[in-house]
């Protein structure tokens, strides 16, 4: 498996990645995303700018996230540990649900992890839903540690950082 930047002729099979991901989420009554968010333009954009990475494998893009600078004004509510040190923050990790259950969102974040440090990037900081236990796991198993709570349209949401 291997990591890249998505580019704009991805973005079709990246709207059906989260479109099958949010039906595959309700059926598990994680109701996390939505119609609301994130939408095709929200994606679009994240391509646009830049700040999208796809996980492939094979020739097949099997997961999607974003890594920006950009954070909703709630995490003030975190107490970061590394808060003075250079940080960039995760958004929309999302996996293909064919390829859900093999460790695939663990293997991506490990590989955007490096690529970060290799960029000098200290620490990671997230939120991840409180009623999604998959991403939960698989934060604490990438030793993601939590450093507060906030609540959003959706629920609870832990915030999240881990140190590089």
């Amino acid at each position: 498996m291997k990591i890249r930047k998505a580019e704009l002729e991805d973005l079709n099979i990246i709207i059906d990645i989260f479109k099958n991901a949010i039906s595959e989420m309700n059926d598990n009554n994680i109701s996390q995303w939505d119609e609301i968010y994130p939408t095709s333009e929200i994606l679009k954009e994240d391509i646009l700018k830049k700040e999208m990475y796809v996980g492939i494998k094979g020739d097949t893009i099997v997961s999607v996230l974003v890594v920006n600078n950009e954070f909703d004004e709630q995490y003030k509510n975190g107490d970061w540990k590394y808060a003075d040190e250079s940080f960039v923050v995760v958004h929309r990790l999302c996996v293909n649900p064919i390829y859900q259950n093999q460790k695939i969102g663990q293997a991506t974040m490990s590989m955007l992890e490096e690529i970060l440090k290799k960029e000098g990037i200290e620490s990671i900081r997230l939120d991840a839903f409180s009623l999604n236990p998959y991403a939960l796991k698989m934060y604490k198993a990438l030793g993601y540690q939590k450093v507060g709570e906030t609540n959003w349209r959706k629920g609870l949401f832990y915030l999240l950082e881990k140190k590089l």
